[in-house]
């Protein structure tokens, strides 16, 4: 457990606010990514993300017992599901409508050949079932471990390995030497 997230829910507790500010400045861009990896819109997911921290800011008290990136991970998967079930219903949005992911790549050869890699891998993903998409990232890229991820989905640890599993699977079979580390 980080210690800085540890003081960070402690001064929270105590009704300091800056300590909800600092931590959203920690962990959004990580969150965003998340969001947008799970709902393939840039706008959608930074309404996720901010809408979490605002039912995290009405919280009383939180009793921090295991990561807070993976509290917060978890939180936006659930918000996205959330999301993407309504939309559903609208049957609103498709992949045309997605935006591209922006690059942090420094220079311009390094960002042609970093966002072309990256389009690749961000296609690939969204090729996947949602719920092996969800654990893929929410284990790579949020670092839960899949028990936690288990109960977040509120399915066995077995269904979450075999989403995990499938879904690397289809990535390496989509991306046969497409991508290049």
């Amino acid at each position: 457990m980080d210690i800085e997230d540890k003081l960070l829910i402690w001064h929270f507790n105590r009704g300091d606010c800056e300590a909800v500010r600092r931590i959203y400045e920690k962990y959004k861009h990580e969150l965003v990514a998340l969001a947008v990896a799970l709902l393939k819109n840039t706008a959608a997911a930074e309404d996720v993300v901010h809408d979490v921290f605002v039912s995290f800011l009405q919280l009383r008290r939180f009793r921090l017992t295991g990561s807070l990136k993976g509290y917060l991970a978890t939180c936006v998967a659930n918000a996205a599901r959330n999301v993407i079930r309504a939309n559903s219903r609208h049957n609103q949005g498709s992949l045309d409508d997605a935006q591209p992911i922006a690059s942090n790549a420094n220079g311009p050869d390094c960002e042609a050949i970093f966002g072309e890699q990256k389009a690749i891998v961000t296609r690939a993903l969204w090729e996947l079932p949602y719920e092996q998409r969800e654990a893929v990232l929410l284990h790579i890229h949020g670092g839960m471990k899949f028990t936690a991820i288990a109960e977040s989905q509120d399915v066995s640890v077995n269904t979450v390995l075999g989403r995990y599993r499938y879904g690397l699977e289809k990535l390496r079979s989509a991306l046969n030497g497409e991508v290049y580390t």
